[in-house]
């Protein structure tokens, strides 16, 4: 594994996108066990994309115009619901809950973000080849898919555990409260916006 792999990696996973965005309105809204959990659950749907690129599946996404715009769609869907949820539901951020939000919807929440991400299957796409010397065996790109996904994980659960740290001081505070629902809502349409603009 190669320095450039891993410094390339940290860039791309902690640069702010849909999964960031999620992990840091779960940490601030149920605390650092939610946001680990949704980082959990944004590093799980990593594992379609890889699984897709290491089977050829990604081929067909980069030659087949109707699955890709069929794909980037749905995602365009679930980010403008997920901004849509957001910026109405006054509980979306509080600091405590009569009914928390369970794991299970947590993880199955931030699955479906990296999911419906088509731009996540063709960036292993063009991604891991270029660390993969022609006759490796597959193994070496499940190694390489597992670092960047641990990587993913960690960087993530670091975002949402930072966010659970301000709760007290952004939570309690109403306006506070207000703006960052609104800036979560803005943030998921933004990256909604830029998903449906994108070409492959």
């Amino acid at each position: 594994m190669s320095i450039a792999f891993l410094v390339t990696t940290l860039i791309v996973v902690a640069t702010p996108g849909t999964g960031v965005v999620y992990t840091l309105a779960a940490g601030l809204s149920d605390g650092r066990r939610a946001g680990v959990v949704a980082a959990f659950g944004c590093t799980l749907g990593i594992v379609p994309h890889m699984t897709a690129t290491i089977t050829g599946v990604a081929a067909l996404l980069h030659t087949s115009a109707v699955a890709f715009q069929t794909l980037k769609y749905l995602g365009v869907a679930y980010l403008a619901y997920m901004a849509w949820a957001t910026l109405r539901d006054r509980d979306a951020l509080v600091v405590e809950r009569a009914e928390p939000r369970s794991g299970t919807r947590l993880v199955v929440s931030g699955v479906l973000i990296n999911i419906l991400n088509p731009k996540l299957t063709m960036f292993f796409f063009a991604f891991l080849p270029q660390f993969v010397s022609p006759g490796e065996p597959v193994t070496r790109m499940l190694g390489l898919s597992a670092v960047f996904m641990l990587a993913t994980f960690v960087v993530f659960a670091v975002y949402g555990i930072l966010a659970a740290s301000m709760r007290s001081q952004v939570i309690s505070r109403p306006r506070v409260m207000t703006w960052m629902r609104r800036v979560f809502a803005g943030s998921f349409a933004a990256l909604g916006a830029k998903l449906a603009l994108a070409s492959r």
